[in-house]
């Protein structure tokens, strides 16, 4: 079986692309615009199915010519969106998305039908839990699905991965249930109360290594056991306090590409990962598949249509030119 149930959101994706991101109270010209689907429980779900896996996506629309759009490109992707809700009167969430002309993004998202997905969805999608690989989680829905979605994962023997995206405060009853949490060093550093992750470039070899060694540690005091940081162009390291002595930190490289639109990099980065260990894959193996799917993804503009296909990124790995 490798059915991966991702619990999340569509939005629909309102790009702006300009020279350079805006200041406060300034006005700048763009360079172009463009609509399209998006949504951290989508994405993740495209790039899981890019990736080889069943997927089922649990998650709201509204009942708008957005919501009918998400559907479309998710299901387009091989994605099974019987338990997407469209909600009447509401409107489909959204993100508006400013980005520069060095790949980088500011973005404003909007719940509309997301703010809706509950418990009761999560009930509704049993089906769907049972006989799953791996269950994939994100904070653009509410926490009481969340927890509802961790729990029946567990109950049907599936591998809990959340991306704890956007950041905010984790509830404990929710963290205990989650057996791989996906975070980007920013949203690390604010679990570890602000500080305790390596500085790049600042530190020697053995600083860094003795950071990232205390960093395990404090996720394990917050009941994380396993958890996947994600670096950016720095590529990902694997945290595991369960691990033997010497192997609870494992880097995973950075496939080195020219990034043109960075959005959606960390879902590409969770769905892959999700795929690969409903594969069968190890942690640390379905990183460095993950990173290169990542890392691809910022070579295109937009979110789901950049995502690679599995054959792209097995030759990718392949040629073993990482770091």
């Amino acid at each position: 079986m490798n059915r991966v149930v991702v619990v999340g959101s569509l939005n629909a994706d309102l790009t702006v692309y300009c020279p350079r991101l805006p200041k406060p109270g300034e006005t700048i010209a763009g360079s172009g615009t463009a609509l399209g689907p998006g949504g951290k429980g989508a994405n993740q779900a495209v790039a899981a199915g890019r990736s080889g896996a069943d997927v089922v996506l649990v998650g709201a629309v509204g009942d708008d010519a957005n919501g009918a759009m998400l559907r479309d490109a998710v299901a387009d992707a091989g994605v099974d969106v019987t338990h997407v809700r469209t909600v009447s009167g509401e409107a489909t969430g959204m993100a508006i998305i400013t980005v520069d002309d060095s790949a980088e993004n500011c973005i404003v998202t909007t719940a509309g039908a997301n703010g809706l997905v509950s418990a009761d969805d999560v009930g509704l999608a049993q089906e769907a839990f049972d006989g799953a690989a791996v269950v994939c989680l994100c904070r653009e829905v509410a926490d009481d699905a969340l927890l509802a979605a961790a729990l029946a994962a567990r109950e049907a023997g599936a591998t809990v991965v959340f991306n704890a995206s956007p950041s905010g405060d984790l509830a404990p009853e929710l963290l205990d249930a989650v057996d791989i949490l996906l975070v980007n060093a920013h949203e690390a550093a604010q679990l570890l109360g602000g500080s305790g992750l390596p500085a790049a470039g600042l530190q020697s070899a053995a600083e860094r290594a003795e950071a990232w060694e205390a960093a395990v540690d404090g996720l394990a005091a917050r009941g994380v056991r396993c958890a996947v940081v994600t670096l950016g162009a720095g590529g990902a390291v694997v945290l595991d306090a369960g691990a033997p002595a010497g192997q609870r930190v494992v880097p995973i490289a950075p496939l080195r590409v020219e990034a043109v639109d960075t959005t959606g990099a960390g879902d590409a980065f969770t769905g892959a990962l999700a795929a690969r260990l409903a594969a069968g894959d190890p942690l640390a193996e379905a990183a460095r598949y993950a990173a290169v799917v990542a890392a691809l993804a910022t070579t295109a503009k937009g979110t789901q249509a950049a995502y690679p296909l599995r054959d792209e990124v097995l030759a990718r790995l392949a040629e073993g030119r990482l770091g």
